[in-house]
This record gives structure tokens, C-alpha cells and sequence, in this order.
């Protein structure tokens, strides 16, 4: 089957579509026949070689690939199962490794859940990543109507699903984004949308919950923390990993305004979860540029270029 592979550590250009042996789903696995994947900034420090020790758990050898979330449809079963059937239209990701960006995966079914009724498989493909938005937001600093969000990297892949939910929480939406993207983030339901480059810490008011997915100056952005304050971040400065990942920890020991920091690894319930919201109408897929899985060099390297508005999504088949 065709994959995104690369050989070598380092920039986009490693990336290229290979040929890979095709899964097949053992007992109590599902076989998908992928649509389509997002990119995803962990991916970019993985293919760069900047978290070895995380990319090393998907063995030490090349080629390596890329790809964690995904939208297909159930193309075997490994054993009977309830709750799925061939042809069902799914959506997931991957267990901490990286290698959806494929024509098919083997997951376990715990790992994906039933796609929303009537919504595209590519557009879809944007949606997966919300399952972090909504675990950092409503269980992790379980942010309540008429509190105080702040959302950094709001235009972003997680940030833009993040703007969405605090809204539908009832939230007073900020948002912290590049100055071209600030009428796309009112959009999306922000009450306010500020740039990031003129704006910093020193100029913002006290928020109840930062949510943060860009993971420099955590110190600066934990001390807008109101009393009773929570900060969450879903990434950290891999230029100081040691430093940032020590600063989270301590946070939880010193002070009240605690910095929470987790790796998403989402269920199959919170993939129900997200389903709902988008069936509601409290979010909606944001599709920045649709790419043929021949491209993937090209689309991550649009990824690190900055600017993106939502995800961008790759076509598989």
C-alpha cells in the first residue's frame, strides 16, 4: 500500500509516498481504509528528529512514518465486534506512534468511533484533534460558563476547535493569533481577537483558564492566572524541553495557578464525545488546504511556514 515515508531525519523535503506491506486486522482489530489525515505539529518535530525518544517507541529503524489521526471507513474485522460493520465511516488515531498517513490502518476499537452522519471524510479529517480541545477545556480545566478563556494559537489546528468550545461553554472567548488571521478567529466565535506580535503577556488582563498549544513563555502566561486559575498546555518549547517540562512540574508543587500538560491518547468515548459537538452544530470542520497524499512534503512544510488557518488535511485516497 502507498504511505508517507522518509529515511532520514530532517525537513520536510525527507518526506516522500513509499510503498509499505498492508496491515492486516488481527483478533479484536479493525482494518480502515483511510481517507484522508491532518498534519500535526508533533509530527513535525518527530520527522525532524527533535523527540527522539518518543519516535524511537515506533522502532529505531527506517523509514519512518507520519501521520496520527484519520477518517476511512471499516474495511475488515478481525473478530465480530458490536457497534461496527464493514463500510461503517469511522474516524481516530493512533495509539502514540506515528503512520496513519496511509491507505489503510489496524487500530483496536477503542481507538476510533462512528464519523458524524453527512459530513465529508476529508473535511472530517480536521475534526479528530478536538478530542484534545475538549479534554484540556471540559476535564482538565473544566472551564465554566462566564469565565475568562484565554486561547493561545487560536487559529490553529487545536486552537481554532478550542475558540469553538469555549463558546459553546459559555465562555468569554480571547484569542491570540498572527494579525492576518484575526477576522478568521471572530469567526469562530472569539469575543476577542488580539495579535499575538503586539500583544504579550504584560498587556493582557487576568484570565480564569489559558489554554495554550504553542508552549513558549509558559512562566509569563501562568502569572495571568486569576486566583482559582487554571492553565493548560498541549505543547512545549522543544528547544528547552528539559526547562519547560521541569517549570509544568513544579507548578503542580508551588502555587496555586497550576500549568496541567498532557499527551493526548483519546477513547473511543471521546470520540463519541466529539461527534456530538459537531452534530450539534457546536463545531465545525476548519479545512485550510487539501493535499494528495504525493505532497506531504508540501504540507509540511506549509505547516511550518506559520499561519495556517484550522488544518491542513491530506488526501489519501
Amino acid at each position: 500500500m502507498r504511505a508517507a515515508l522518509f529515511d532520514r531525519y530532517g525537513p520536510p523535503e525527507v518526506l516522500y509516498e513509499g510503498m509499505v506491506p498492508k496491515p492486516v486486522a488481527g483478533p479484536g482489530e479493525v482494518l480502515v481504509r483511510v481517507h484522508a489525515v491532518s498534519v500535526n505539529g508533533g509530527e513535525l518535530h518527530g520527522r525532524a528528529g527533535e523527540i527522539r525518544l518518543v519516535t524511537g517507541l515506533v522502532g529505531r529503524g527506517f523509514p519512518k512514518r507520519v501521520g496520527i489521526d484519520f477518517t476511512g471507513e471499516v474495511a475488515a474485522l478481525g473478530s465480530p465486534m458490536s457497534g461496527l460493520a464493514v463500510g461503517d465511516r469511522v474516524w481516530g488515531v493512533l495509539p502514540r506512534t506515528f503512520g496513519s498517513a496511509a491507505e489503510f490502518v489496524a487500530v483496536r476499537p477503542r481507538q476510533l468511533s462512528l464519523a458524524p452522519a453527512g459530513l465529508d471524510l476529508v473535511e472530517a479529517a480536521s475534526l479528530p484533534v478536538g478530542t484534545t480541545a475538549i479534554t484540556a477545556l471540559r476535564d482538565k480545566a473544566r472551564l465554566k460558563a462566564g469565565e475568562r478563556l484565554l486561547v493561545r494559537g487560536a487559529s490553529g489546528g487545536v486552537g481554532s476547535i478550542a475558540v469553538q468550545l469555549g463558546r459553546a461553554y459559555g465562555a468569554h472567548v480571547t484569542g491570540l493569533a498572527r494579525a492576518g488571521n484575526l477576522g478568521f478567529v471572530r469567526d469562530l466565535g472569539a469575543d476577542e481577537a488580539l495579535d499575538y506580535a503586539t500583544t504579550g503577556p504584560a498587556d493582557l488582563a487576568p484570565f480564569d483558564v489559558v489554554f495554550d498549544s504553542v508552549g513558549t513563555e509558559i512562566g509569563a502566561y501562568r502569572r495571568l492566572l486569576a486566583p482559582g486559575g487554571r492553565m493548560v498546555s498541549i505543547s512545549f518549547d522543544t528547544g528547552r524541553m528539559v526547562a519547560s517540562l521541569s517549570y509544568i512540574l513544579a507548578s503542580a508543587v508551588f502555587g496555586s495557578r497550576r500549568v496541567r500538560f498532557f499527551s493526548g491518547n483519546p477513547t473511543h468515548r471521546l470520540f463519541a464525545d466529539l461527534a456530538r459537538y459537531v452534530e450539534t452544530g457546536a463545531l465545525r470542520p476548519v479545512v485550510d488546504t487539501v493535499y494528495p497524499l504525493a505532497d506531504i512534503a508540501k504540507a509540511h512544510r506549509a505547516l511550518e511556514s506559520g499561519g495556517v488557518r484550522g488544518k491542513y488535511v491530506v488526501r489519501v485516497v
